[in-house]
């Protein structure tokens, strides 16, 4: 998996993840805006596209100024520590049964930019990420960053997304283009809606393009 933010940062897909930023940005102006949760509707094909999405977001992050740190909470299928090129232990899961005031954050090769692995799968994801004591790491995280980005699985696969989104500022969807269905779309939308989960918007990835077109 590749990190086109880093491997050709002057292309369109690169500029494309510094729009996204800005969008981000922007949509901190009326509520503040320090976490951050991105996820997918459903279990897609290549439901990595997900992960990638939020790593490229996480380096232009950085690269703006912004000291930036990526916790993987997918649990279920981890993939930072693989994007990134890091060990996925002690991580989150980590963190979270040590009794530890140092979170195990690793640097990445982006400066401003910090990663926190998943850790060992836990036997039930969804306790883990719904307890006090991931209450108290988020508030722990957000006194060592700008903003704190967080990659959860599908929203309807699993429980996990929807307890991280109750707990942080706003949700950001990542659609993939001829996979992710429309009725999965909706379905995610109305259980975010039930909790009263502020969704900022959605990215389309994984869409062809006509450069013979100009709209």
């Amino acid at each position: 998996m590749s990190l086109i933010t880093l491997t050709a940062p002057r292309s369109p897909a690169a500029e494309a993840f510094r729009s996204l930023r800005t969008n981000v940005i922007l949509s901190a102006l009326d509520q503040p805006l320090t976490t951050l949760l991105v996820t997918s509707p459903a279990l897609e094909t290549d439901a990595r596209q997900k992960s990638l999405t939020l790593a490229n977001l996480a380096v232009t992050m950085a690269q703006g100024g912004r000291k930036t740190i990526l916790v993987d909470c997918d649990l279920h299928h981890p993939a930072q520590h693989e994007i990134f090129g890091v060990a996925h232990t002690p991580g989150l899961t980590g963190a979270l049964a040590e009794e530890n005031s140092t979170l195990p954050l690793v640097p990445t090769s982006v400066p401003e930019l910090w990663l926190l692995p998943a850790g060992a799968p836990p036997p039930i994801p969804a306790d883990l990420l719904g307890s006090r004591r991931m209450e108290a790491l988020i508030v722990q995280l957000k006194t060592q960053a700008d903003i704190v980005l967080f990659d959860a699985p599908p929203v309807i696969a699993v429980a996990d997304a929807a307890l991280l989104a109750s707990k942080l500022d706003a949700v950001l969807f990542v659609i993939t283009a001829g996979q992710t269905k429309r009725d999965h779309a909706q379905r995610a939308k109305d259980l975010l809606d039930k909790i009263r989960v502020r969704l900022i918007g959605s990215v389309l990835v994984n869409a062809s393009v006509d450069n013979t077109k100009v709209y």
